[in-house]
């Protein structure tokens, strides 16, 4: 009844109501894929750094997405191995301060801190968010570390929802997704989805053991990628509030009103309609998480990030447990919310993990990842 009825259901009313269902399109959208650049002794003779653009239309203009991965040097040249996806918020530049990644080609957000006010990319910003992504400890682990900018995909601002993929998908005389049709999160899952398909043309990759993750509006994104792709091992979202896993019912943090007045573009249209009646909602994000099932999902929390709920989101996770338990797994192993503690996990099939401090994504955080 799981697999048959209640998932389906549960999908279509996600699809409906919250992220917006991806359209037909009136033609069909064959992204093609292209090695941009390869460097066979990158970080010092560590790693193999390739870049691989995928195209999204046959115009030279059209939405691309530049793909970013470093892959381990490891003994045994026919092995693949595992790898952790996952989308950057300021261009691929800006994870490693590596000078043979390419700069983001797109609109960026403007960063006045580090000279981007144009919103273009610059130098300045290259290795700015390196703290959040430790390339060489994962490199170090045996895993490959593969990342694109979101706003590639779909621009994070409300530009009408002109100048990402949904044009491609638009009927003719259509000017914006309908009230059921994605907003930018599904559109940036949708992306996800489609990085890999480019990393199983990637022979060195395990797409087997392809680990999603995500922070912040990205932890939304990936919870709802990991829900709409079952090729996709492990979904880890890291203080992904509301509209990721944490509960809307509890009207605790940033609540549906304020995110949807603040990002009018995240969800679809149909969404609206729950600004302060949470209680509406025919779904909650428990559900979500179940949605993944039996696949492990980590949900992290930050013990001073209440924007994001903590309390909500490990309570999401206890109550998608009873999914996981009936698909024949061990679920939440606690019933009880850990308290925030350095190097904390609770090593199930939900996984929790809190620690203390601030909403960013740590060393901590990758100890748990």
């Amino acid at each position: 009844e799981w697999n048959q009825q209640r998932r389906p259901e549960l999908l279509r009313l996600f699809e409906t109501l919250v992220y917006g269902k991806v359209p037909e399109p009136p033609k069909p959208v064959r992204p093609t894929f292209q090695v941009r650049s390869e460097e066979k002794e990158a970080l010092g003779g560590t790693a193999v750094r390739r870049e691989i653009t995928i195209s999204f239309s046959e115009k030279p203009d059209g939405p691309r997405l530049d793909l970013l991965m470093y892959l381990p040097k490891v003994a045994g040249a026919a092995r693949r191995v595992p790898a952790f996806l996952g989308l950057n918020f300021e261009g691929n530049h800006t994870i490693h301060s590596d000078p043979g990644i390419a700069l983001a080609r797109g609109w960026v957000p403007n960063n006045p801190d580090h000279g981007v006010t144009n919103h273009r990319a610059s130098e300045s910003t290259r290795g700015s968010s390196s703290s959040r992504w430790q390339v060489q400890r994962v490199l170090s682990r045996g895993y490959a570390l593969v990342t694109a900018y979101y706003g590639d995909i779909d621009p994070d601002y409300d530009d009408g929802f002109q100048n990402g993929v949904q044009p491609l998908f638009y009927q003719p005389g259509q000017t914006r997704p309908a009230a059921d049709e994605w907003g930018s999160i599904a559109a940036w899952a949708w992306g996800l989805s489609r990085a890999l398909d480019a990393l199983e043309t990637v022979p060195e990759i395990d797409t087997r053991q392809v680990a999603l993750l995500g922070h912040s509006r990205l932890g939304k994104t990936s919870l709802w990628a990991g829900a709409t792709d079952p090729r996709f091992a492990i979904v880890i979202a890291n203080e992904s509030g509301c509209g990721g896993a944490a509960l809307s019912k509890r009207n605790f943090g940033e609540t549906v009103a304020r995110i949807n007045t603040s990002f009018p573009h995240w969800f679809c249209t149909n969404f609206h309609r729950y600004d302060g009646h949470e209680d509406r909602l025919a779904v909650d994000q428990h559900e979500l998480i179940a949605l993944i099932a039996p696949r492990p999902v980590l949900i992290c929390s930050a013990a001073e990030d209440l924007w994001a709920d903590p309390k909500g989101e490990f309570l999401a996770a206890l109550a998608a447990s009873p999914v996981y338990k009936l698909l024949g797994t061990d679920g939440l192993a606690v019933t009880a919310m850990p308290a925030p503690a350095p190097d904390q996990l609770v090593k199930s099939t939900i996984g929790y993990h809190i620690r203390p401090g601030k909403h960013d994504v740590t060393a901590d955080d990758w100890n748990a990842f």
